[in-house]
């Protein structure tokens, strides 16, 4: 009669065999799988450190310690540097009184604290980036172009920001503001971000070309010197024009109808 020897396994066999093959799945799965995360390159992460900080000092109050938003302020969680950008860049934001409409003003800060800033919420959420300046420099446009970009914006824009960019009133005590003497780079995230009363232009409506072309219109009807002769009217297009011709041809009408009346009455 033969006798089968058996062993006996140690107690601790079988969770040692079980972290074993864990630690086999994680590096193989580490091995296969491409890597999500993207290491900043050092300056990078020095920028979105102090973007950080100057966060939490300036701008926690209203929009939470991590972007999260509070009763004062939204959230910031996928805005993206663009909007950062344009809120600080135009002096906007840090805004005195929440709920009013935030007029253009000279930046609080220097270019340097908004960029870092804008990097810090840039990681919070994807969001629109700040464009490349070839992207917003209209200089090597031909005429074709730029004429095209005043008939996109006499399409999309000059209902609310005027046929020129002076601005205009809107419903609600709410107003458009004017784009004359605005960075062209501000006049980009405006289209992309969509401030306060303004609607998003993503770039399936408006291309980075069409922004760019609308950037040059802009520029062309406000930057020369000289309006070519005449009264400006305030460069609000037909409609002061029209009202002036009213008020001027209507006007001499009545004065012509009174003398001619006067003249008959004294004939009599």
């Amino acid at each position: 009669m033969k006798y089968l020897s058996t062993r006996r396994r140690h107690p601790a066999a079988k969770p040692l065999i079980l972290v074993l093959a864990l630690f086999l799945v994680g590096a193989v799965y580490a091995l296969v799988m491409p890597s999500t995360r993207v290491s900043a390159a050092p300056g990078l992460s020095q920028q979105v450190e102090q973007g950080k900080a100057l966060f939490q000092v300036s701008c926690s109050s209203c929009h939470g310690l991590n972007g999260e938003g509070t009763t004062q302020g939204p959230s910031l969680v996928g805005v993206g540097a663009a909007s950062v950008d344009f809120q600080m860049g135009t002096g906007r934001m840090p805004m005195a009184r929440p709920g009013q409409q935030a007029p253009r003003k000279k930046s609080q800060f220097s270019q340097d604290e908004i960029s870092a800033i804008s990097a810090y919420v840039a990681t919070l959420g994807a969001g629109p980036a700040i464009p490349n300046a070839t992207v917003v420099d209209p200089t090597n446009l031909t005429d074709e172009e730029i004429a095209r970009g005043g008939e996109l914006f006499r399409t999309n824009c000059s209902a609310c920001h005027n046929i020129t960019g002076k601005g205009g009133a809107l419903p609600n005590g709410k107003y458009a503001p004017s784009l004359t003497k605005v960075d062209t780079v501000h006049i980009y995230e405006a289209m992309r971000i969509g401030p306060q009363q303004m609607p998003v232009f993503s770039k399936n409506v408006i291309t980075d070309q069409d922004a760019q072309e609308i950037i040059g219109y802009l520029k062309s009807v406000n930057g020369s010197a000289s309006n070519g002769g005449g009264l400006s009217l305030g460069s609000m297009g037909p409609v002061t024009e029209g009202l002036w011709a009213w008020v001027v041809g209507v006007g001499g009408l009545i004065v012509l109808a009174a003398w001619v009346t006067s003249k008959g009455a004294r004939s009599k």
